[in-house]
């Protein structure tokens, strides 16, 4: 074969690319042939914006992603046109929270509209340099919570672990702030040595949540050499890893990883939809793919004011979901972190929603609502009030309708 190196034509990397990309298009075909069209309509494929003419084989390399990451005003400004309260925004909030935006998900921003959904998860606004008196650093406690470094266990059975500060985005109303993009917080191998040690010498610890940042910033292999370790824990039966990628890289969301997390069943992972414009045919194919390897995922929604805060796009969202095969399951109350008050809505908001979904759609696409107690309470539900009255002998109820009816309770 001559030497040649048109973009790799010829070199063995560029060979194995090749595969590689043709192995990859080859299963996005698979995974949607096996839809209907009414379906796989709802899911347009992702634009580009300016990055259109990239080579698909740089665009669907998620480390060209992370690597291009938008830092800056400058980079914002090749995607949108920004309002002033964003561009001097950027500069006041840059010693404070830093702004990370990888392509993919800078490309879904509407470029006109500062209250697009997805700008406000991602550019800064300067809302967030007006303190509020119950801003707190880490407002759910996690810290104090650590008996190591690292490992957060409030819970009796399980543990969050916490093992990187990078994100492929840095949201906005992130709760661990004081962590995530801060190099400093880094866990370095000691640490996460410590956390499995400690896990491994608490029985009662059968459910890890593999946290951050985001795990899935690591590489497969590194990865898969820390679940290795935690799956060989004999009293550890759950595994869960939480990734925002799904939605704000699913680029990385390739055949290879999720054949990866495979090999750790029972696993789980959490992602983290806030709007339908996120539900793009890249984030349906990620979750295709996970789900196709029988890893069951749940998705965890943050109530935002601007972003999701009224009935019908929650509702749609969740629609989305379930095509998406991801289960809808916990909506989170904003937490009470630092910059967040722009971002908060009232708990009667939340469960104005939830009065609007149960009934008017399946219990599929109903989560669990919730308020992440503050200063480390744990997750308290929170539900419309359905009952009228108790009294001996029967409990009157109202349903999603508002008709009352009597349930006659048994003799006891």
């Amino acid at each position: 074969m001559p030497e040649r190196n048109l973009d790799g034509l010829y070199s063995r990397e560029g060979v194995l690319h090749q595969i590689a990309t043709f192995q990859e298009s080859r299963m996005h075909k698979d995974i949607t042939k096996r839809f209907p069209e009414h379906i796989l309509a709802q899911f347009p494929p992702a634009p580009r914006g300016p990055w259109a003419d990239v080579p698909d084989k740089d665009w669907e390399n998620w480390h060209w992603h992370l690597q291009r990451r938008i830092k800056d005003v400058e980079g914002m400004e090749q995607v949108i046109n920004l309002s002033d309260d964003e561009l001097n925004a950027a500069e006041a909030t840059k010693n404070l929270f830093d702004i990370g935006i990888p392509p993919y998900y800078a490309a879904l921003m509407d470029r006109n509209d500062p209250g697009c959904p997805i700008r406000l998860q991602a550019t800064p606004r300067m809302a967030e340099l007006t303190p509020e008196e119950w801003e707190m650093e880490d407002p759910l406690a996690e810290e104090r919570d650590m008996p190591v470094q690292g490992v957060t266990h409030r819970y009796p059975d399980r543990v969050l672990f916490y093992i990187t500060q990078n994100c492929a985005m840095f949201c906005r109303h992130c709760t661990r702030k004081r962590k995530v993009a801060d190099p400093s917080t880094a866990a370095n191998d000691e640490q996460i040595d410590a956390g499995i040690e400690y896990i491994a010498s608490n029985p009662k610890i059968r459910d890890i949540v593999v946290s951050g940042g985001d795990p899935m910033t690591w590489s497969d292999n590194k990865l898969e050499k820390l679940l290795s370790r935690l799956r060989a824990i004999p009293h550890v039966e759950i595994l869960r890893v939480g990734t925002r990628t799904p939605v704000t890289l699913p680029l990385r969301i390739t055949e290879d990883v999720a054949k990866m997390l495979a090999q750790f069943h029972p696993i789980y992972v959490n992602t983290h939809f806030n709007h339908p414009k996120e539900c793009t045919r890249e984030a349906f194919i990620a979750c295709q793919r996970l789900a196709d390897h029988g890893i069951p995922i749940g998705n965890q929604m943050v109530l935002l004011k601007g972003v999701n805060d009224d009935p019908a796009t929650v509702m749609r969202l969740n629609h989305l979901l379930l095509m998406m095969r991801v289960k809808p399951y916990y909506i989170f109350q904003c937490d009470l972190n630092q910059g967040n008050a722009h971002l908060r809505t009232t708990v009667d908001k939340g469960l104005e929603i939830m009065e609007k979904l149960r009934g008017w759609t399946s219990g599929l696409a109903i989560p669990y609502y919730v308020i992440d107690a503050p200063g480390g309470g744990g997750k308290v539900p929170m539900l419309p009030n359905y009952v009228v009255s108790r009294e001996p002998g029967k409990t009157t109820i109202r349903n999603f309708k508002g008709t009352v009816h009597v349930y006659p309770e048994p003799h006891e």
